[in-house]
This record gives C-alpha cells, sequence and structure tokens, in this order.
C-alpha cells in the first residue's frame, strides 16, 4: 500500500451539510446510527490522506472504486447529524472542472486523458441509475466562493490560532433555515441592486443545492487547508462574512457606494490569496 505523508496540506476550502438521521432511508439509517457511535471514526485529515494516496499508484486511481461508507458526525441540539463524505460521487464531479483548473500539459501528466475518459464513461452509467444523486460536501481550491459567505453570519465565526501539531481552524456554522433565508433576502437584493453577474449565479446555484436536504440540517463553511497559507493575522482579522452581509445591507438601502466598499474588501483580501496560488 502506499505510504502517503502523514502531513497533509491542500489549500481546499469546504461546504459541508450535515442532515440529522431521520433524513436518510433505512437500512442507511441504521448504518449511520451505528457510525456516530464508533470511537474511531475518521478525522479531516482521514479523508484527505485516502483520497492522496489514490493518485500514487501508476497508473492513478481518479476515483475510487467504491463508494465510502464514512461521514463526519455532529450533534445539534441534542440530535445526531451526519455528512456522508461520498468521495467517489466528488471525485467524478471533480475530474469534470479540472481542465477549467489545470493547464493540459499538467492535466495530462497528472492524470492522463485515457484514465479521465474511463472515469467519464463510469460516472455517465452510475448516473443512469443514480440520477437524483448529489454530494453533501461542496469544495473549492485556494478561495472561498464569496457566495458562501451570504449563508452564514459573522456571529457563527469560529477561529482557533490552534497550537504546537494542531493546526489553526476557522469555520462556521449555522442553521438550515437560516442559511435559507439569508439565500433568499441576498437574492431580492442583489437582483434590484445589480441585476446579474457570477455572484447571483452563484447564489442560485447553491439555493437548489440547500433545497434538497433536510430542514433540520446544519451547514458548515471550513476554510480547511487554507488556514495553513495565510498567516495567523490575516486569519484573525478575516471578517468576509460581515463584509458579505454590510455589502448585501448595502444594496437593499440603496447605497451603491457602501456597496462598492465593502465589495472591494473582499476583492483585495481575496485577490491577495489567489496571488498566493501563482507564486506556488
Amino acid at each position: 500500500m502506499p505510504k502517503v505523508s502523514s502531513v497533509i496540506v491542500p489549500y481546499a476550502t469546504y461546504l459541508r451539510v450535515y442532515e440529522p438521521l431521520a433524513a436518510f432511508p433505512e437500512p442507511e439509517r441504521g448504518h449511520w446510527a451505528r457510525y456516530a457511535r464508533r470511537a474511531d471514526r475518521p478525522s479531516y485529515q482521514d479523508e484527505l490522506r485516502r483520497s492522496l494516496a489514490d493518485l500514487v499508484p501508476t497508473p492513478p486511481v481518479p476515483v475510487p472504486v467504491h463508494e465510502s461508507g464514512d461521514a463526519f458526525v455532529a450533534e445539534v441540539d441534542g440530535v445526531v447529524c451526519v455528512c456522508p463524505w461520498r468521495t467517489r460521487l466528488r471525485g467524478w464531479q471533480a475530474l469534470q472542472e479540472l481542465p477549467e483548473e489545470l493547464p493540459r500539459p499538467v492535466l495530462e501528466a497528472v492524470l492522463p486523458e485515457v484514465v479521465r475518459r474511463q472515469a467519464a464513461q463510469d460516472y455517465e452509467r452510475w448516473l443512469t441509475r443514480n440520477p437524483d444523486a448529489r454530494p453533501w460536501i461542496r469544495t473549492a481550491t485556494w478561495q472561498v466562493p464569496l457566495h458562501w459567505f451570504v449563508l452564514v453570519s459573522d456571529e457563527e465565526r469560529r477561529f482557533d490560532k490552534g497550537s504546537g501539531e494542531i493546526p489553526p481552524m476557522l469555520r462556521y456554522r449555522t442553521p438550515m433555515v437560516q442559511a435559507r433565508r439569508r439565500v433568499a433576502r441576498a437574492l431580492r437584493a442583489l437582483k434590484d441592486g445589480i441585476d446579474e453577474g457570477p455572484l447571483i449565479d452563484g447564489l442560485v446555484d447553491v439555493g437548489r443545492w440547500l433545497e434538497e436536504f433536510h430542514p433540520r440540517s446544519l451547514v458548515e463553511l471550513d476554510y480547511g487547508g487554507l488556514v495553513h497559507v495565510l498567516p495567523a493575522g490575516e486569519l484573525e482579522d478575516d471578517r468576509s462574512a460581515a463584509d458579505v452581509a454590510e455589502g448585501i445591507e448595502a444594496l437593499r438601502r440603496g447605497d451603491g457606494a457602501a456597496a462598492g466598499a465593502a465589495y472591494a474588501r473582499l476583492v483585495e483580501r481575496w485577490r491577495s490569496v489567489r496571488d498566493r496560488r501563482s507564486a506556488n
């Protein structure tokens, strides 16, 4: 079995949905109930370690042969909620986005075309049997998409500087009903203020995704691996959710200048993050 370093630092961020056990049909509900009681559940790093291990063989394994039976677990007001990894489904979806993320020579070196073509064919066959499948986790690299911040509020922000071998953490968690309400309000303000644009398109897409989950779910925005590339001072001072909320409220009031100022702060902050990607 390939050996993978215990220190894994992919610069990815995550939007996760944790659903209550009641949202799952049997026998899946029973599986997750038993899983949630396990003391040896894998961590965030374990998920990354397993996915990277598949890229070590020659040829690489872009998508797991079998779907993962693991999940992240959270308790919300005494209710156990789970966020299934669905690593295989997410792998297929990530493959579709790779041509936009990597130059062709790099893409060919990492995942040859014949490997990608076979994976795409497998995905098409799988989709015919699972047309309603959707992931519980969305991923972005070297950024937090700005429309994700609409789902959360600054009061829900949790930052931990970390210490020793424990890395820093920056995360937001909010009830599903709050996330949906914020999306709806933001869309009204944005459509009245700017009519169209990528922020609106992103919100429409994520809003549709959220509607597919149980109303008592938990939504989590996690900075993930970006905490390793951003200096602690920048992380501690990052108030992107507050800036997004301020900009949307300004649009609602018809204050274009204040909305523009909030947007400028966001653009500058996240441009500096993307610049680090180019430097690497």
